[in-house]
């Protein structure tokens, strides 16, 4: 007797007798529903104004902006794996009003309109704040690597790079020579042909001559902005794909990247500020960063948190003339060594030295005081102690660690005040509290960016790779508020927008 299974139901096998809507397949609370009410709110005007009347209808720009970010929203980034989603899953189908482009008009919308995702991200953020879902009471700035769309296998160093052009362009006159002297015998048995096939050699050369010095030129240029007037270190190195990403450490090794910025504010982590950078590190983010909140929001955070990656002059000098309440990490990571100087395995460091402000000197634990010994012109200075008084010292092999045996020495910049300023807000137990929620305000987005599958850029080229990564930021905030809905803490009818659910 064979086992009696569930049956298919009849409408598996047969066509039902009236219209239905396919999409009522779907759940009620599906969240493409609320994707596409919000989608409807979104100002793409400056898109359409790119439009003419002449011709063929286009795809309106809400459609496929729509199409994009919900595609991110699922981890999907490829063009032609949107395209097919929008012919195989009821949600895309939905999106995209089972309309969807070409994944060439995908891919040139999305690469054409990187500007136009920064507006996005600004609107994503409005949306929440208009939700209240975020207040800028405290906000956390942070950055992350997201590599590059190239590889270190496609880039070539300045001091290869001269070598290379070099060699080429002998390799060139060399082939010009011998077709020159090719052209002047006349040869039956190869007719129109020199019989060595010159001219496409030589054509294959020349573009990579093009190529070799289009990069050089891009490394020279990067590297004048950088360092202006110092000579180039021959093992400093550009990609041919993608001459503006630079090579910046991360977990896993070194790797052509940007560093994203996200300003993050703690209600519900909502991205209230973006912005990509070339720096391999966070020294010179926090002026940009405030930039970004302000032009988003249009407002200021009563509060931020930094990490220590951030503790440096310049960051510094950015919070002086603002209103917002600022907490950086003034220790090397973010727990800092409350050990004894007695220690005797702790090797002495900056902080451990006092900064006297009025005389402008470093005192050491052991009292010995730091002259200004050298003030270059771009406000950096050197303060260096006695030699006579180190070489006594009972803390000198922990301290000084010349190997010539010059006494301790201390690099820093006309913005120590300031630094000494945080360090001593940093040791109060109410900063330390409130410095401690950075990590749960913003760390955390990161994890959930590079979760749903972002991890690296499809576009090349910074300006392009900001706009995919303001498309990114927005629809982490799209995402934020779509759940909020779903989970019936905001509610955008109240709000004045539009109704729920289509």
């Amino acid at each position: 007797m064979s086992v009696p299974f569930k049956k298919d139901p009849m409408e598996f096998k047969q066509r039902a007798l009236f219209a239905t809507n396919v999409f009522d397949l779907l759940r009620s609370d599906h969240p493409c529903y609320v994707y596409e009410v919000i989608f409807e709110q979104l100002d793409t005007s400056s898109v359409e104004e790119q439009f003419s009347v002449r011709g063929q209808n286009a795809y309106h720009p809400k459609l496929v902006t729509g199409i994009l970010i919900y595609a991110y929203s699922q981890g999907v980034f490829s063009s032609r794996e949107i395209e097919k989603k929008c012919h195989e899953d009821l949600g895309f189908m939905f999106i995209s009003h089972c309309n969807c482009p070409n994944f060439r008009v995908l891919s040139d919308f999305r690469k054409d309109n990187f500007k136009f995702f920064k507006e996005c991200f600004k609107q994503s953020a409005l949306l929440a704040m208009e939700a209240g879902m975020a207040s800028l009471g405290h906000v956390s700035l942070d950055g992350s690597k997201f590599k590059a769309n190239t590889s270190k296998h496609k880039a070539m160093s300045y001091g290869r790079l001269k070598a290379k052009e070099k060699e080429l362009a002998e390799d060139i006159e060399d082939l010009i020579a011998k077709a020159s002297k090719c052209d002047e015998e006349e040869d039956e048995e190869y007719q129109d042909k020199t019989g060595y096939e010159i001219p496409e050699e030589l054509k294959v050369k020349e573009q990579r001559l093009a190529k070799i010095k289009e990069a050089k030129e891009a490394l020279e240029k990067r590297e004048q902005e950088l360092n202006p007037g110092k000579k180039i270190d021959d093992k400093k190195q550009i990609s041919f794909a993608d001459k503006e990403a630079r090579i910046m450490g991360k977990k896993g090794g070194f790797d052509y990247s940007y560093n994203g910025q996200i300003s993050v504010d703690e209600d519900n982590q909502i991205i209230v500020g973006q912005h990509l950078s070339q720096n391999a590190n966070d020294k010179q983010e926090a002026e940009p960063g405030l930039e970004e909140i302000k032009v988003t929001t249009g407002d200021l955070p009563d509060k931020m948190s930094l990490d220590n990656g951030y503790m440096s002059g310049n960051n510094l000098e950015a919070f002086e003339d603002k209103e917002t309440d600022v907490y950086i990490a003034t220790g090397k990571g973010e727990k800092k060594d409350h050990r004894e100087i007695e220690d005797s395995n702790r090797k002495i460091k900056k902080s451990d030295f006092s900064y006297d402000e009025d005389r402008d000197c470093f005192v050491c634990p052991a009292g010995h005081v730091l002259e200004l010994k050298t003030a270059s012109s771009d406000g950096k200075k050197v303060y260096q102690g006695d030699k006579a008084e180190c070489d006594i010292c009972p803390y000198k092999a922990r301290c000084c660690s010349s190997k010539r045996g010059e006494p301790r020495t201390i690099n820093t910049d006309d913005k120590e005040p300031l630094r000494q300023k945080m360090n001593e807000k940093m040791e109060q137990e109410s900063s330390k509290e409130i410095y401690k929620k950075r990590k749960k305000i913003v760390e955390p987005v990161f994890g959930q960016i590079k979760n749903s599958g972002f991890r690296g850029f499809s576009l090349r080229g910074y300006e392009k790779s900001s706009g995919e990564f303001s498309l990114a930021c927005a629809v982490h905030n799209f995402k934020k508020v779509v759940r909020a809905i779903l989970g019936g803490t905001v509610c955008l009818e109240s709000k004045g927008l539009a109704p729920m659910v289509a």
